[in-house]
């Protein structure tokens, strides 16, 4: 489009392109089958369910072989240590240093053990031997005592470290999310990376701290029995393995059964909650009423329930008879190395007290080890929950906006769009193609158009909430992409037809704009909702400008869409931005409401140098606009004010005589066409 289409006013459709062709229809429909399923009815209930995003992970464990596990562990235990370092240096070395002792009084307290066991078998419990062992027995005690005081102590430090990895995680993620692009927020993958790392990240970086103590505490257990035994005699480590190993097989299959029933259940209870959501939900009760909805929903839960209830009692049985197969297996390995005990001990190799201790050993190794595997599965799945947190987060830091220590201006006299490109990601046919128009300060501009046309979309580029992957955009002959992006959108006051409901005061619902929830210039307030016609709506709350706006608060209001409408216009004209851009901002207004926001607008502007965009479908309520734009497939066609665009007799003219036909008294003698008026 030429300069002198844009800048003039006149000379409607000079220097535009020609509307494109309609594009070919959609091929005829054929009638639906007379009945049809409602889900699933026969085979796995789980069958027709995507993957949800949220469940990526789930499972993961119960697929990793031992050597996965086993190799992983060190890096997830590390990268846990880094973030807990970070968060408080003190707790942490607390942790690591009191979980060391911990430890070692567990082995030195099962060596004390076998010292009283010796004082007490080797000639025999008599009278002067008990007596004899009270040290050694007193010095258990000491070591449990000791234990017990220092696994407090790393209770209290891990308490310390884990909120403030929670906090710091969730602080740093809402921060990159909060800020990252449009057009990242826009895109449904990202969309579902962010709530599955907020939903399931953050959550199992709470916990594996915790698990990650656990898994340490076992492992140290397992050395220190080993240890214990090696002192012994070293004959007893063989035992200690052949002891172990079966219980720890038979630890690894039930920890893996138990996901594996774990991430079933899950997707079982994903169709259940369909209808349960439908049920309950607010939005769908009056409907659900209306048609007599809810006889059918019930049933289709019922079925789904009793198959699911079904399958829980199989999931139990099968777990049961895994666990007794387990505990068969484990208790073989348990009575092989009981006997070979007890053959060392008939062959003189080890004392009575040191064959106690060994199997007092033997039974806190395969403690250690049994949770040793069941933490091992939980730290490696939870690990990749937190590795998806932090993944998400890198990726959020490459998605922020631009920063420039070049700003935006307070003031501009023209905005300029020069061959502006611009397609949406998995989209063919671009939203822009060549979008070139310029605007200035003081004017009013219109938007129109078909939906999809590209209005919105070229609204969201004037405001720096989209990049041009095509052309420039300019600010008094600045490129944008020059400025710092965030000082832009400071400089941008964007209307919306859905706008934002916030649960906090309707002060606050103003203040917003300019950044704050708590500060106001009260007289820039109370213009701002005078022109929007929100005075009167703020007045009719109990509390005025202290009223909560949710029903959430006690004491809290809900505002009907109308009203809501009213604030966000006030919101937007309390910006006093120089450009202003309004997107279907009276559509749930009532026509006085809306007569009296567009007088506001176009006329009573709080910003005589403020550039102010309207898009809207109701094309009159742009008649007074100083020039208008006709958009069409990401192009705009026409171009000028009402008079020559009508004068035109194009799109524009075609639509506007369509809508004010609705309006004319209807001819009941002519077949239902509008009258002819004078």
């Amino acid at each position: 489009m030429s300069d002198a289409t844009d800048t003039s006013g006149t000379g409607a459709g000079a220097g535009v392109p020609a509307p494109r062709p309609a594009p070919p229809s959609a091929p005829p429909l054929s009638p639906p089958p007379a009945s049809i399923s409602a889900g699933p009815r026969d085979g796995d209930l789980t069958a027709e369910l995507e993957d949800a995003y949220w469940a990526v992970h789930d499972g993961a464990a119960a697929q990793a072989t031992v050597r996965e596990v086993l190799a992983r562990l060190p890096r997830i235990i590390a990268r846990i240590g880094r973030l807990a370092w970070r968060a408080d240096r003190g707790a942490t070395a607390t942790v690591v240093g009191c979980q060391l002792a911990s430890a070692a009084m567990s082995a030195f307290g099962l060596m004390a053990s076998v010292a009283v066991l010796r004082e007490l078998f080797a000639e025999g419990p008599t009278p002067d031997r008990v007596r004899a062992a009270v040290p050694q027995l007193l010095t258990v005690v000491g070591f449990l005592a000791a234990r017990a005081l220092l696994e407090a102590a790393v209770a209290v430090a891990q308490a310390r470290v884990t909120p403030k990895i929670r906090t710091a995680l969730e602080c740093e993620f809402l921060r990159l999310t909060a800020h990252v692009r449009l057009e990242a927020v826009e895109d449904a993958a990202w969309h579902d990376e962010v709530h599955r790392a907020n939903d399931r990240g953050l959550y199992f970086a709470r916990q594996i701290v915790g698990q990650v103590v656990s898994l340490a505490s076992a492992a140290l257990g397992i050395l220190g029995t080993a240890g214990v035994l090696g002192v012994l005699h070293p004959a007893l480590l063989p035992l200690l393995l052949l002891s172990v190993l079966p219980v720890g097989a038979a630890a690894v299959r039930g920890a893996r059964d138990r996901f594996r029933s774990f991430m079933r259940w899950n997707a079982l209870q994903r169709r259940v909650r369909v209808f349960s959501w439908l049920l309950l939900d607010v939005d769908a009760a009056a409907e659900l009423r209306s048609d007599t909805a809810q006889g059918a929903l019930l049933a289709e839960h019922r079925g789904l329930t009793t198959r699911i209830a079904e399958e829980d009692t199989r999931l139990g049985t099968h777990s049961a008879a895994l666990s007794l197969a387990g505990r068969t297996v484990g208790g073989l390995g348990t009575g092989i190395t009981y006997a070979a005990l007890g053959a060392m001990l008939i062959a003189g190799w080890l004392p009575l007290a040191a064959g106690a201790g060994a199997v007092l050993a033997i039974q806190a190794g395969q403690a250690s080890l049994t949770r040793l595997v069941d933490v091992a599965h939980l730290v490696y799945e939870h690990a990749l929950w937190v590795d998806d947190l932090l993944a998400v987060q890198e990726k959020c830091r490459r998605l922020l906006p631009r920063r420039s220590a070049l700003r935006a201006p307070d003031r501009v006299k023209t905005i300029s769009l020069e061959d502006v490109g611009f397609t949406y990601p998995g989209k063919d046919a671009p939203a822009l193609d060549g979008i070139s128009l310029r605007l200035h300060a003081g004017e009013t501009v219109a938007f129109v158009g078909l939906n999809g046309s590209g209005k919105s979309t070229c609204a969201k580029v004037l405001a720096g909430l989209y990049e041009p992957q095509r052309g420039t955009v300019r600010w008094d002959g600045t490129d944008v992409a020059e400025m710092d992006a965030e000082s832009v959108h400071a400089r941008v006051a964007c209307v919306l037809q859905d706008p934002l409901h916030l649960p906090f005061s309707a002060l606050a619902n103003l203040t917003v704009s300019t950044g704050t929830l708590t500060e106001a210039d009260p007289q820039r307030v109370l213009d701002a909702a005078r022109a929007a016609g929100a005075d009167q709506v703020v007045a009719a709350l109990p509390g005025q400008w202290e009223t909560l706006l949710s029903k959430r608060f006690r004491g809290g209001q809900e505002l009907s869409g109308g009203q809501w409408a009213k604030i966000a216009v006030a919101r937007g004209l309390y910006k006093k931005a120089p450009l202003l851009l309004l997107d279907e901002p009276t559509a749930s207004m009532d026509p006085p409401s809306e007569h009296a926001v567009y007088e506001a607008v176009l006329r009573g502007r709080l910003r005589e140098d403020q550039i102010t965009v309207l898009i809207s479908h109701r094309l009159a309520s742009v008649v007074d606009c100083d020039r208008i734009f006709v958009f069409d497939r990401g192009r705009v066609t026409e171009s000028g004010s009402h008079d020559s665009l009508m004068a035109l007799g194009g799109a524009y003219a075609s639509m506007f005589t369509l809508q004010a036909g609705g309006y004319r008294p209807r001819d009941t003698t002519t077949g239902g066409t509008p009258k002819e008026t004078s």
